[in-house]
């Protein structure tokens, strides 16, 4: 389908889009958030941090690359899902929270144990608490392949993923092109300096041989694109015999037929993460996937309104899409 959001006109051009709502809006945290941290099978932790309102349906979160719960797009949307009467929980991936984690396992694009974690520890906890899930861009693509392995197994009322890397060798090779070269230098900077921090972390508390992990890696220096980091540190640390391999089993569009949960994707055309080479026909979709192509928006943007009152046009898509899934469902 493909979506009326119509761009603000002095945001129109796909990295405006993209610079303005990551680096140039200025949100506060929601009033009342919290974080809890919750211990992994594994010995690790996850910080997670709460928006609740007493009972009310609740919606996971997920942020994307070098993100975290403190990102513009999670900390707007919860905002706006509180005052349409939902809670929320975003999830820190491992090492994001602003706290490293304690072993040299990372987070990717296709690791969806910790999200599997997160919801199960949740469903425990309110067996009967209506609840949905959203990502944004890796976090989309994690949502989407946990959504796509679990089937009718899980009793989510609702997903909505954004801007999502479907193919992910399709996106390493746009990141190498053009403009979009600086957002790739950019992430690349991100991730170096993340494990830098993390070897020092690991050495310090004690961590020795998963510090030795990390440095067995190597000088990530000379790294100059995600075919490259991803062939060492992604598939190095998890087991992918190489990018190829990671890119092959971890890509969420193979998953898409899968889904059966009601579940929004909102792309746009002029995304410079990525080409229109990564979205699926509709005979890749199931029956309940809703794919929706926007022509404009750049990458998680969506802004429209005027240039002294802008418009986040994302959380109101969102919003509508889950009242529709869940809209008489109270606390209980």
């Amino acid at each position: 389908m493909h979506n009326a959001f119509r761009p603000a006109w002095w945001l129109n051009s796909p990295h405006l889009q993209t610079i303005y709502p990551a680096f140039l809006r200025r949100i506060s945290p929601p009033a009342g958030i919290r974080r809890e941290r919750l211990d992994t099978p594994d010995g690790d932790f996850l910080d997670i941090d709460w928006v609740d309102n007493g009972g009310r349906p609740l919606v996971i979160l997920l942020h994307g690359l070098a993100g975290s719960s403190r990102s513009g797009y999670i900390k707007g949307l919860q905002h706006s899902l509180l005052a349409a009467g939902f809670a929320s929980v975003a999830l820190n991936f491992r090492g994001c929270s602003g706290e490293m984690n304690r072993m040299a396992r990372c987070y990717h694009s296709g690791e969806t144990e910790d999200i599997d974690f997160l919801y199960k520890t949740l469903r425990q906890r309110f067996p009967d608490r209506a609840m949905a899930a959203i990502g944004f861009s890796l976090g989309g693509n994690v949502l989407l392949k946990w959504l796509g392995e679990q089937g009718d197994k899980i009793g989510l009322s609702a997903a909505v993923a954004v801007s999502v890397p479907l193919l992910l060798n399709e996106c390493a090779d746009k990141l190498d092109r053009g403009f979009s070269k600086l957002y790739r230098d950019y992430l690349l900077r991100e991730l170096k300096q993340y494990m830098r921090v993390k070897l020092k972390h690991l050495q310090g508390i004690g961590q020795h041989e998963q510090a030795e992990r990390i440095a067995e890696l190597g000088d990530l220096s000379g790294i100059k694109s995600f075919w490259q980091y991803d062939d060492k540190v992604v598939a190095g640390l998890h087991g992918f015999k190489d990018a190829h391999d990671y890119y092959r089993r971890s890509s969420s569009r193979q998953f898409l037929k899968h889904i059966r949960v009601p579940t929004l994707i909102l792309q746009a055309n002029d995304d410079p993460f990525m080409t229109e080479r990564v979205l699926p026909t509709a005979t890749e979709l199931s029956d309940q996937v809703q794919l929706e192509v926007c022509a404009g928006g750049g990458h998680v943007g969506f802004v429209s309104g005027g240039l002294f009152r802008p418009a986040y046009w994302l959380e109101a898509r969102i919003g509508r899409f889950l009242r529709q899934h869940l809209p008489s469902l109270t606390a209980r």
